[in-house]
């Protein structure tokens, strides 16, 4: 079904509950996020930090399923939230609103854009596990790391113009589905983001706990496959192929 692009994921009455998620960060992945998720039938609830005024052209854009909110309007009215934006150790984030909540964290170390962190450097944590610190009482977990929110490079026909996100998406079955991965310390956040990347289009492999969310990052055997993306079976084999000492992020 390698044709199939432009194939829009439908949601299916009874199998899941309508859900809203709350995306903090309206660049480019935040919102290609809430683009995908929109045609998928999910409501939106974003926020970024320049206030929801600077957002209307946005909301507009992704139609009546969309509101622009403050980032903790936007935690709070979420089922589960996103963080669309890098780690910094100094993030104010709104631990209140997205407490007992489902995280995702699209990040990825990248030391060019980031600066060393030792924890990270040593092996000691994960990136993903220190936003869990920042967020104690949530669900953080990775996910959408190895997809890009952006057109391909380079543009081989014009469906390559589309994000990775919404040109790899196929429907359950297809013999050419791609494969994204999920890591968690809970195993009801993997379930959930299961479900998500199922309605998007994706297939899942768990990767958990966050520890060994390494495995994912840049410089590994899976991440030489991130623009085209990856069956199951073979991203199951790359994270295994995996080593640290060639994980510590894009230079």
């Amino acid at each position: 079904m390698g044709s199939d692009v432009g194939w829009r994921p439908q949601r299916h009455g009874g199998e899941t509950p309508m859900r809203t998620i709350g995306i903090l960060g309206a660049g480019q992945a935040g919102s290609t996020l809430a683009r995908a998720a929109i045609a998928a039938g999910y409501d939106v609830v974003i926020a970024n930090s320049r206030g929801p005024q600077t957002l209307a052209g946005l909301v507009e854009e992704l139609g009546p399923r969309a509101l622009a909110a403050t980032a903790a309007e936007a935690a709070a009215a979420a089922d589960f939230a996103v963080l669309a934006f890098p780690y910094s150790p100094g993030d104010r984030l709104p631990v209140e609103e997205l407490a007992g909540k489902v995280v995702i964290d699209n990040n990825n170390y990248m030391l060019w854009r980031d600066g060393n962190v030792p924890e990270v450097d040593s092996g000691e944590k994960s990136i993903h596990q220190l936003r869990q610190e920042q967020l104690p009482a949530s669900k953080i977990v990775k996910a959408f790391t190895h997809v890009q929110f952006h057109a391909r490079s380079e543009i081989r026909v014009p469906s390559d113009a589309l994000p990775a996100v919404i040109r790899l998406a196929r429907p359950a079955g297809a013999a050419d589905r791609k494969a994204l991965v999920v890591s968690s310390d809970f195993p009801d956040a993997v379930e959930l983001v299961t479900r998500f990347y199922d309605d998007l289009g994706f297939d899942a492999v768990d990767n958990s706990p966050l520890l060994e969310a390494w495995r994912s990052e840049p410089g590994t055997p899976m991440w030489r496959h991130h623009v085209d993306g990856q069956s199951r079976e073979e991203l199951i084999r790359n994270l295994q192929l995996a080593q640290r000492s060639g994980h510590q992020g894009l230079r």
